[in-house]
């Protein structure tokens, strides 16, 4: 038999044979697939490629069975948009997310690629994703042995760059496997999008480079649906998109394929379509053409975190930590609530555009706001830990997008209104985490023991008091008057509650820490780890300090804040707060 019998019998029988594998991670795929490298090996397995919403479906059915979480990471919709996501998925629809800035739209996109797509087998060096078995048996046999294909149909099976790796080094040519994660294509819908850009243009520069002709497919570049071939193309902001360009989409939701300019080929890229839009951009404000909304099948409503766990869960998962070490930070866990309760009250709050949303960008980005605020003021002049508490809150401002709306939106009016709402949100915080941790008569020693006292709150406790304003000078003895904890010795009582008061801190971390593992969260849970801060509680001892005083300094600084702050909202209130000094209220307690 000539080498030319040998490859055609090869490809036939790859071409009408069931794959001679199973597939137990990824649907249609061999376990060693990585072992899988060159257009031969390929054909030996009698390699099939599956459609993309099969591989969605049935990737998405064995995680079911196996009882799999492929949306690990994803808090707060585990009973509204994930069983939508599976539902729509199932069905083999392509999906519209519908909802406000930063409630994850993308990142769903982003994970829907990632965990259920199968890997696929593509010749290496070629942008279209080329698998070569995608083309008729009999184009794949004249290409291996080095011939040009006579092509009878006006349809793009592989590039011309993949044709010519395969003339040049036929069954050697070399195979690439890339996975879901790669071939998930995001775009963000802007005016200045083409419709080139969307199906391809022919290329000028290649036309010059290659000699070609002007309508030779050699000439053509592609664009973004072609560069997600048997993957999920992400248009965010669809609404964005003007009709004309929103039309090019029609053909591929419809019939699974576009033509582009005057060349003769049809283009099936056996894509995935999930775009998003925003409320106020959806079909009832006509910036989504209806037979396009039509096409997409499944129309998802996304939200925001409904309860301050689940977005203090997202807080804490989405944070940027840059290069911190960890033991250099630590994240109160009540701090951490008291920010995500600020932007939840922002968001739910009468006096806000709800059109225009609050989005959980704004809580991420303030918590990174405060620990930037701490270092500069705090951590970094005196070479201690980073631990944020109650009087660092005040710098979110740069950080928390929001418009008025029932109130002239100006900045003094947003400065004010944020203020309002922090100080409500340090009440609410503060009465919560003290709930049934008090009795009458202990609040009433508190209160006595306050009697011709008074208690000062800096940011900097170890600023010197005779430095000048903006300048900080570093105290080297733990008998600095500003020190919380030489404070503190002037109230026995205020001691033994601020202990407790660590004590029920350390406790929260745990169970946070705890509830972060079985939502799946591993990123940055070393910064609210307490044992990272301190091994041993023994440590927390004001009159027998460890060597790292500054650190016992900080998370008694901490949680004295947080006490004071509750006995100011105590009804009637213990304390009077007149600017940063505690003191006794004229109040009586009953």
């Amino acid at each position: 038999m000539s080498r030319a019998d040998t490859i055609l019998e090869l490809v036939k029988a790859s071409y009408s044979t069931r794959p001679s594998f199973k597939d137990p991670s990824y649907f249609g795929v061999p376990e060693n697939y990585k072992e899988i490298k060159t257009l031969r090996d390929l054909l030996e397995i009698n390699y099939k490629y599956n459609p993309t919403k099969n591989q969605l479906r049935e990737n998405l059915i064995s995680r079911i069975k196996n009882n799999e979480n492929p949306f690990v990471g994803i808090i707060g919709f585990e009973d509204t948009v994930i069983p939508a996501i599976k539902r729509g998925l199932l069905a083999g629809h392509d999906i519209l997310f519908v909802g406000h800035i930063g409630q994850g739209k993308t990142r769903l996109a982003e994970l829907v690629s990632e965990k259920l797509l199968s890997p696929i087998p593509i010749v290496e060096g070629t942008m279209t994703n080329d698998i070569p078995t995608e083309m008729p048996y009999t184009h794949l046999v004249d290409l291996i042995n080095g011939k040009d294909i006579e092509k009878k149909a006006p349809e793009f099976f592989v590039s011309k760059d993949c044709e010519e790796l395969i003339k040049n080094n036929g069954l050697d040519t070399k195979i690439k496997w890339v996975d879901g994660k790669q071939r998930y294509r995001y775009v963000l819908a802007t005016p200045d999008i083409s419709v080139k850009d969307l199906v391809g243009q022919i290329d000028v520069v290649k036309i010059i480079k290659k000699g070609i002709e002007l309508y030779d497919i050699d000439s053509y570049s592609p664009g973004y649906l072609l560069q997600a071939r048997y993957g999920i193309l992400c248009l965010d902001e669809l609404p964005v998109l003007d009709p004309r360009k929103q039309v090019t989409l029609l053909s591929v939701l419809q019939e699974g394929r576009f033509t582009t300019g005057a060349y003769p080929v049809f283009f099936k890229p056996d894509v995935k379509i999930i775009a998003t839009a925003n409320p106020m951009d959806y079909t009832h404000s006509g910036k989504i053409i209806e037979p396009l909304a039509d096409r997409l099948k499944s129309h998802i409503e996304t939200h925001y975190p409904n309860t301050v766990e689940d977005e203090t869960l997202i807080l804490v998962q989405e944070m940027d930590m840059l290069n911190r070490s960890p033991g250099s930070t630590f994240l109160p866990v009540f701090i951490l609530e008291t920010i995500t309760r600020i932007f939840q009250k922002i968001r739910n709050h009468p006096d806000i555009n709800s059109e225009r949303g609050v989005s959980v960008r704004s809580t991420i980005h303030s918590l990174e706001a405060v620990i930037g605020e701490v270092e500069s003021r705090r951590s970094l002049l005196n070479n201690v830990i980073t631990i944020p508490r109650y009087s660092d809150l005040q710098c979110i401002f740069q950080s928390s997008k929001f418009e008025l709306d029932e109130i002239e939106d100006t900045s003094e009016n947003r400065i004010e209104f944020l203020n309002n709402v922090i100080s409500e949100v340090m009440q609410e915080t503060s009465l919560h985490f003290f709930n049934g941790f008090f009795k009458s008569p202990e609040l009433v020693a508190i209160k006595n023991d306050f009697k011709g006292k008074s208690f000062t709150i800096l940011q900097n406790q170890y600023q010197s008091p005779n430095s000048k304003v903006g300048v900080s000078t570093v105290s080297t003895t733990k008998s600095s008057p500003n020190l919380y904890t030489v404070q503190l010795k002037q109230f026995p009582l205020m001691i033994k509650v601020v202990k407790r008061t660590i004590e029920e801190m350390k406790r929260m971390q745990i169970d946070f820490t705890k509830l972060a593992g079985h939502h799946g969260i591993k990123k940055n849970l070393e910064y609210v780890d307490f044992k990272n801060v301190f091994e041993d509680m023994d440590d927390i001892d004001i009159d027998n300090p460890p060597n790292s005083v500054k650190g016992v300094e900080e998370i008694w600084a901490a949680a004295t804040e947080l006490v004071l702050e509750y006995l100011r909202f105590t009804s009637p209130p213990i304390l009077d707060k007149k600017e940063d000094i505690f003191e006794s209220s004229n109040s009586t307690v009953l």
